[in-house]
C-alpha cells in the first residue's frame, strides 16, 4: 500500500515535469493556484507513462482539460469532464483520461469519477454523432473519434480514470458498470499504489542469496581461463519471490522455511529498472501466467521463458558435503522476464495461501549473468534477450550502447534524454535546460542528414531500416548533439513567436533541413519553407500543409526555391 513519503515523491516528480513545461514553452505560466503546478505536472507524467509520449509539445496535444488549457494557453474551453484524450492508432484504442490530483495525503480516501464526466455529455456527443454542444480541442478529437468508430476497423473505447489518492476507484461500482453497458467502455483505474511502481527512481544496489541443489544449476564461463562465472539456475517461484521482494532481510535468508510471511511481501521495483518493458496495465500474457500458475503450477516451467539477471557480482559456495550450491547475487537486476515477475508476485498477493498452495509446485528457469563494470556487455544482454519478444524496435535500440552514450553526452550539457518512459534525468536536482524524446531526437537527425519528408512519417524505420545509417560513425558525430537539441528549441521559439504561423514539429525538421543548405537568419529560412508550400499544388484538389511537407516533390521544390535565393543572394 502507498504512503505518504510515495505521496511526496510523486509531488517532487511532478514539479519537475511541470518545470520542463514551462521550458519547453520558453516562458513562466501565470498559475491561479499555486498547487496547479503539481496538478499540470502530474497530467504530464501520467499521460507520458501510460500513452508512451515522451516530448512536452506532443503530450499537450492531448490534454482537453479547461484549468490546464485555461492557465497555459488562456483557452477556456469546455472540457466536458474529459481531461485528455488518446487516439492510439497502433493497437486501435480511444483512451479517455479522468484526473484527480488531490493535495494532501489522505490513507483512506478514495477516488471518484469527475461528476462531469459522469453526466456523459461527451460520450453522448459520439455515440450520437452530433458535436455541436462542444467546441475547440475536445470536438476536434470528438469529430476524430466519431470518424474512426464509423470505418471499417475495430475500435475500443477506453476509460482511464488516474489519482494520486491511495484507494483507487471501484471499478465494480453501479455507476462504471452503468458506463459499460451504456458504451461498452472499458475502465482502468491508477491510483497512487500503481503510481509509485511508474516513478523512474535510480534505484538502490540489491543482493540475494538463494540455496539451490547442485543439480539445479549450470555454470557458465566464456573460457577456461576466466574466473568470472555466470549461471543458469532451475530456481522454484517461492524462492524467486523472496529475492526480488522490497525486504532485505527475507531476500538473505536461504535458510527460509516458513513461506506463509512472504504472502505479504511486495516486488522491489528498483530490480526493473534497466528492464525494457514499463508498467503494463493490462495483458492478455498476465492473465495467462494467471491461469498456469493456477491451473498448472508444475507446468509453469515448460511453458514460461523465465528470467534473465545481470548482477555486478556473483559469489558462489559448496555446502552440504557438496550436494548444495550458496549464491550471493549482488547489485543485480532483472533485464527480461519483468512482466512475469510482477505477475508472479500479484498472484501472489492475491491470496494469502498461494505462495504455499501453488507457488511451491512452480519452477522457472532463471540466468544470471556476472558483468561488472562491462556496461557495454549488461546493455547487449538486455537488448538481446529482449529481441524475440513482441517488443518495438525504439523500446529495443533504448538498451543499446550508443543511445546510453548519447544520455551520457547531453546529461553534461542539462539536456534529459528520454530513453524509457519517465525519465527526468540522471540527476534528480540537476536543473535540465532541456527534455528530448530518443525518438524525437532520430527524427532531427534523420532530418538533418537530408530526409526531413520522411523523419515524420516514417519514426518506426528510423530505429530499424535507417538505424544504423543516421547513428552510424559515418553521419553522426555525437559532440554535436547538444547542438542539434538547442538548435531544435530555438526554430520551436522563432516560430511560436510569430504568431500568425503555426509551429509543428515537421515544420522543424525541414527548417534543420536547410540549416545546412544556406545561412540566414531562423525567421528567413521559415519565411523561405512557408512560401514554398503555400505556391506547391501537386492537384487540382487542395492538400494540406502536412500532408504536402510528406512528399518527395515538395521537397523538390523547396530545393529549387533554395539554389534561386542563393542566386538571388
Amino acid at each position: 500500500m502507498a504512503n505518504i513519503n510515495d505521496f511526496k515523491l510523486l509531488n517532487i516528480k511532478c514539479r519537475t515535469y511541470f518545470d520542463l513545461l514551462e521550458k519547453s514553452l520558453n516562458r513562466s505560466i501565470k498559475l491561479r493556484t499555486a498547487t496547479n503546478k503539481e496538478r499540470f505536472g502530474f497530467y504530464l507524467f501520467m499521460l507520458e507513462s501510460i500513452c508512451n509520449v515522451k516530448d512536452v509539445p506532443d503530450i499537450l496535444d492531448l490534454i482537453t482539460d479547461t484549468e490546464f488549457n485555461t492557465d497555459v494557453f488562456d483557452v477556456k474551453d469546455d472540457d466536458s469532464g474529459v481531461d485528455a484524450i488518446f487516439i492510439d492508432e497502433e493497437n486501435n484504442y480511444i483512451n479517455l483520461f479522468n484526473f484527480k490530483f488531490r493535495e494532501s495525503f489522505n490513507v483512506d480516501k478514495q477516488q471518484k469519477l469527475n461528476e462531469t464526466f459522469l453526466s456523459t455529455k461527451f460520450t453522448n456527443s459520439i455515440i450520437g454523432e452530433n458535436t455541436n454542444g462542444l467546441k475547440g480541442k475536445i470536438k476536434r478529437l470528438a469529430d476524430e473519434i466519431i470518424q474512426k468508430l464509423n470505418s471499417n476497423e475495430i475500435w475500443k473505447l477506453r476509460l482511464y480514470a488516474v489519482s494520486n489518492e491511495s484507494k483507487e476507484l471501484d471499478v465494480n461500482s453501479a455507476e462504471i458498470k452503468q458506463l459499460k453497458e451504456l458504451f461498452d467502455l472499458e475502465t482502468v483505474a491508477i491510483g497512487l499504489d500503481t503510481i509509485s511502481k511508474m516513478m523512474s527512481i535510480r534505484p538502490h544496489p540489491v543482493d540475494a542469496i538463494i540455496h539451490v541443489e547442485k543439480d539445479s544449476i549450470l555454470p557458465y564461463t566464456e573460457s577456461s581461463l576466466s574466473s568470472s562465472k555466470s549461471y543458469i539456475i532451475r530456481v522454484s517461484a517461492t524462492d524467486l519471490i523472496r529475492i526480488t521482494c522490497n525486504d532485505s532481510q527475507h531476500r538473505n535468508n536461504y535458510k527460509m522455511e516458513d513461506l506463509s510471511v512472504l504472502s505479504n511481501t511486495e516486488m522491489e521495483y528498483g530490480l526493473l529498472f534497466d528492464n525494457v518493458r514499463g508498467l503494463i496495465a493490462r495483458s492478455k500474457y498476465n492473465d495467462n501466467i494467471f491461469k498456469t500458475l493456477k491451473e498448472e503450477p508444475a507446468k509453469f516451467f515448460m511453458y514460461n521463458n523465465g528470467l534473465t539477471i545481470i548482477a555486478n557480482d556473483i559469489v558462489s559456495e559448496d555446502t552440504n558435503a557438496n550436494k548444495k550450491v550458496k549464491i550471493t547475487i549482488k547489485d543485480f537486476q532483472v533485464v527480461n522476464g519483468g512482466q512475469t515477475l510482477r505477475t508472479l508476485h500479484r498472484f501472489n498477493q492475491q491470496d494469502k495461501d498461494n505462495i504455499t498452495v501453488y507457488l511451491s509446485d512452480c519452477e522457472l528457469l532463471v540466468r544470471v549473468f556476472k558483468t561488472a563494470a562491462e556496461n557495454r556487455v549488461r546493455n547487449k544482454i538486455a537488448e538481446y534477450t529482449n529481441s524475440q519478444n513482441a517488443i518495438s524496435s525504439i523500446d529495443l535500440k533504448s538498451l543499446s550502447s550508443d543511445q546510453i552514450q548519447i544520455e551520457q553526452f547531453l546529461e553534461e550539457h542539462n539536456i534529459i534524454y528520454a530513453r524509457k518512459i519517465g525519465d527526468t534525468g540522471i540527476s534528480p536536482s540537476k536543473n535540465y535546460t532541456y527534455k528530448i524524446s530518443m525518438e524525437k531526437f532520430g527524427q532531427i537527425l534523420f532530418s538533418i542528414q537530408g530526409h526531413p519528408e520522411k523523419a515524420s512519417n516514417q519514426k518506426k524505420q528510423i530505429f530499424e531500416k535507417y538505424y544504423n545509417q543516421i547513428f552510424g560513425d559515418q553521419n553522426f558525430d555525437i559532440s554535436k548533439s547538444a547542438e542539434y537539441v538547442n538548435r531544435y528549441f530555438e526554430i520551436k521559439k522563432v516560430y511560436d513567436a510569430l504568431g500568425d504561423t503555426e509551429s509543428t514539429d515537421q515544420k522543424i525538421f525541414y527548417i534543420l533541413y536547410i540549416d545546412r543548405k544556406l545561412e540566414a537568419s531562423t525567421s528567413e529560412k521559415i519565411k523561405l519553407l512557408e512560401n514554398a508550400l503555400e505556391s506547391y499544388n501537386p492537384t487540382d484538389k487542395p492538400v494540406t500543409n502536412p500532408r504536402k511537407l510528406l512528399q518527395a516533390k515538395f521537397k523538390e521544390k523547396l530545393d529549387n526555391n533554395i539554389d534561386e535565393y542563393l542566386r538571388a543572394n
